[in-house]
């Protein structure tokens, strides 16, 4: 995830170094350390030294923006090895700022992220109650990563279970036999296991006032809205059923207060029509209830198959994602809701833009393939507009910034709505808008 914020006045720098050690005593102080036992749970451990600030010292064109923070998302991250996380300033010629903040989703999700940067922007640290790295003995570790491991034997079983039932069921069968290994699927190209692919990105920006007018009209919320949307993005790129609805996953936060997992999420799947969803939103917004009713009386089952991920190969983790969502052409829609105001002030002031953007690293053919593709549609609101960022690939298609940019204002133009793109000079208000009902629904990535 990359946080993005823009200034169109000059940044006071010392206001973002303050910052950026806030954050060095935040939430996102982490890492993770390895269990000495192959199939020991990981632990998070305190790091013995901090990323550094990267301020450029010769400032850029404005139009250059968009460049500097690609390069910025290709930041080699590690919740290992380190770094966890980046912070970089890039001043502009006209005498404008911005700032990328690059953060391992392994390290947190997107409410943690604006929360831990609302935390360093107050100047409120949250030491985490963390072991320093490496210092466990080893005999201690086995030790304690032995009676660990046979107290997660319970839920071991439990997982198991959930594996082979989901693998068992009709559904599950359909989706083994679609992650078969390359030989047993003939018609399909073969690709070199190493050949990377750039998975296109875009984010736009929607008044947020147009946006609630619009999903009212169609008897729905924001939340609705943006599953419509991204229902509509999926039949324009193919990833629809053999009855043209659409697969959708909707991450909901479940984060409490002192709450310090990397990523508090639960899943709910909804099916939607996205002809239906141009017209009228009221079966979006009712299925979504349904799900999540249905969520809190039948445990997730990505959550209870994690018990067993320390156990299988890392080729086979995939796998056990998409039994557990039941689709090879899953489409994800996370929804942030309105994003705290603190969290817009990196230099202690208000910035004039602010985004969280969303990024798939690392991608290869083989691995884009086999996953059917892929389709994220992440939003959030802030400075009265609401961003919506996407990353999207689907085999067979050009897959190009230019294409997805084309697809996303082509499905926007169906729901009657305008969207500015880019970080361009602009007149916003700075105040962020107030919550409105269509916020209490809210998801996350």
């Amino acid at each position: 995830m990359q946080g993005v914020w823009v200034y169109n006045r000059a940044i006071d720098i010392d206001g973002v170094r303050r910052f950026h050690q806030h954050l060095q005593r935040g939430r996102l102080s982490r890492r993770v350390e390895r269990s000495p036992l192959p199939f020991g749970r990981h632990r998070w451990v305190l790091p013995h030294s901090q990323d550094h600030l990267d301020f450029v010292a010769m400032p850029r064109p404005r139009e250059e923006f968009g460049a500097w923070l690609n390069t910025q998302a290709a930041t080699a991250l590690d919740a290992e090895l380190a770094p966890e996380w980046h912070l970089a300033v890039l001043p502009f010629i006209d005498g404008g700022a911005g700032v990328s903040l690059v953060a391992s989703h392994g390290l947190t999700d997107g409410i943690g992220l604006c929360e831990a940067v609302a935390d360093a922007a107050f100047g409120r640290d949250n030491p985490l109650i963390l072991p320093a790295a490496g210092s466990r003995p080893r005999w201690r570790a086995l030790r304690e990563d032995a009676r660990q491991t046979a107290r997660d034997i319970p839920r071991i079983s439990r997982a198991v279970v959930a594996a082979a039932t989901a693998r068992l069921s009709p559904r599950g069968r359909r989706r083994a036999a679609s992650t078969e290994p390359r030989s047993a699927q003939q018609a399909e190209p073969r690709f070199r296991l190493d050949e990377r692919v750039r998975v296109p990105a875009a984010t736009i920006f929607v008044d947020a006032d147009e946006w609630d007018a619009r999903a009212h009209s169609l008897g729905g919320t924001s939340n609705a809205l943006l599953a419509g949307l991204a229902a509509r993005l999926a039949q324009e790129m193919g990833r629809v059923t053999a009855d043209g609805s659409v697969t959708l996953t909707m991450p909901v936060n479940v984060r409490t207060d002192s709450d310090n997992r990397a990523n508090a999420v639960v899943s709910a799947h909804i099916t939607v029509d996205p002809e239906a969803a141009l017209t009228d939103l009221g079966e979006i917004r009712a299925a979504t209830k349904q799900a999540l009713i249905r969520r809190q009386e039948v445990p997730d089952k990505q959550f209870t198959l994690l018990h067993i991920v320390p156990l299988v190969p890392e080729r086979l983790v995939e796998r056990m994602v998409g039994l557990a969502s039941g689709s090879d052409i899953r489409v994800d829609s996370s929804n942030v809701g309105l994003v705290n105001p603190a969290a817009c002030r990196p230099d202690g002031t208000e910035a004039d833009q602010f985004a969280i953007r969303i990024h798939a690293l690392g991608a290869t053919k083989v691995m884009m393939h086999r996953a059917g593709g892929l389709l994220t549609v992440f939003s959030g609101r802030a400075h009265r507009q609401v961003f919506v960022s996407v990353v999207a690939y689907q085999p067979g298609r050009p897959n190009s910034d230019d294409d997805l940019r084309q697809l996303l204002s082509s499905a926007l133009s169906d729901f009657a709505l305008t969207a500015t793109t880019g970080w361009v000079k602009a007149n916003k208000s700075s105040e962020s808008s107030a919550p409105s009902a269509a916020d209490a629904e809210r998801t996350n990535p």
